[in-house]
């Protein structure tokens, strides 16, 4: 199973059944003096450096795989609450950290409308009954908050 990733404290249609750990990844890049120069005179004309948005990109990639690889040890099925941070370690080196904190999640079970059947005794534009599906040993557990 792939490991979901979430920026939110839960995980949309799932219901988080236990909080693991917290979980990161990290990658420390320094600048290439090949495009460091490049960038340099394009600082002087303007526009996007690309070079250094594709390592940011490349950067962000290498961390998230690594926070993934961690969260899979743990046997999660997600990862909420991820933020990213960034850092300087040296001159023209920098890091890019991800963290979050690895779940147990269960899929949610989904709900299903019926249109109510129409006869005379019914007025016309009304809304769809909500019926859910047969309970579940889930819909007992309490709603969880991974921070607290």
């Amino acid at each position: 199973m792939t490991v979901q990733l979430s920026n939110l404290e839960h995980l949309p249609n799932y219901q988080i059944t236990e909080r693991l750990d917290v979980v990161y990844g990290s990658t420390v890049r320094s600048k290439h003096v090949g495009k460091d120069l490049f960038a340099g005179l394009k600082n002087i004309v303007g526009g996007e450096l690309t070079a250094y948005t594709e390592l940011l990109e490349e950067s962000r990639q290498e961390a998230i795989d690594r926070m993934i690889v961690k969260a899979e040890a743990l046997g999660a099925d997600a990862v909420v609450g991820l933020r990213f941070s960034t850092s300087s370690i040296a001159q023209g080196a920098s890091e890019l950290f991800v963290y979050g904190t690895a779940v147990k999640a269960i899929p949610m079970p989904q709900q299903v409308y019926q249109t109510p059947p129409s006869d005379s005794h019914h007025q016309s534009g009304q809304q769809p009954n909500l019926q859910s599906s047969a309970p579940t040993a889930t819909d007992d557990l309490p709603r969880f908050n991974p921070f607290g």
